[in-house]
């Protein structure tokens, strides 16, 4: 090696070899399209358990999954867009409180904001020149106090439009997934409750990807829990059927 050379990485090879990046699980997209899919399954799987448990005819079970697919959708989503608006218009309106307290009570407000950096591991005196600092902006000093009151950082809201999409979407890809057979002319209940079976597997094991689970510790969970609620409809449906037939 010569004098000339520098043994030591440059910064941007430093970074580089440091630079990592995360999914996104603050609830935008993955929340309700792992929900909406697993619901859609599980719920034209008892659907289609429940009215072929009764006895009915074919066309009867497509009538059924279809209608529960169309419904089921709309209603995901329905409840998706207003639960997600709903928690933003919260945190809008907690926002609103913060920026009037730090307006009449910045003294406090800062005292308060110190108290938890130093609760964090700063020490009193750092905490008291980073809170004083950032109390200078205030708009910068209501985020930082959501952010540590309330654990919501206001830069990353989920959209609850995208929310209600993917919960939509979703859901009919899995309620069309047991749906399948019945469509295809195939009238046998064990066919469609078998590739309801896979589905709810494949689903399971696919999030075990966004987990610490493995994936076949996720597809059996899932697949136990749908199957179960499965069963219970299939044999209410079985009773009502025998008792109104």
């Amino acid at each position: 090696m010569s004098a000339t050379e520098d043994p030591t990485p440059t910064a941007a090879v430093t970074g580089e070899a440091h630079d990592h990046s995360h999914r996104d699980v603050s609830g935008g997209w993955l929340r309700p399209a792992v929900f909406g899919a697993m619901d859609g399954l599980v719920t034209n799987i008892s659907l289609i358990a429940g009215v072929a448990g009764a006895g009915v005819a074919r066309h009867t079970v497509v009538l059924t999954g279809m209608a529960g697919l169309v419904a089921g959708a709309f209603s995901m989503a329905l409840g998706e867009y207003t639960s997600v608006q709903t928690q933003n218009e919260a945190v809008e309106a907690e926002a609103r409180v913060e920026r009037r307290e730090i307006e009449r009570h910045p003294e406090a407000e800062q005292a308060e904001l110190a108290a938890v950096w130093e609760s964090h591991g700063m020490s009193p005196t750092t905490a008291q020149l980073a809170a004083q600092e950032l109390m200078a902006n205030t708009d910068k000093a209501v985020w930082v106090h959501i952010r540590e009151e309330l654990g919501v950082d206001m830069n990353v809201q989920p959209s609850p439009w995208t929310a209600a999409a993917m919960s939509f979407l979703f859901f009919a890809v899995g309620a069309l997934i047991p749906l399948l057979p019945p469509l295809l002319g195939v009238a046998s209940l064990w066919v469609a409750l078998l590739v309801g079976a896979v589905g709810l597997f494949v689903i399971g094991a696919v999030v075990s990807r966004y987990t610490v689970r493995s994936p076949l510790v996720n597809g059996a969970r899932q697949l136990v829990l749908g199957l179960a609620a499965a069963g219970v409809t299939y044999g209410v449906g079985h009773l009502i059927g025998a008792r109104v037939g």
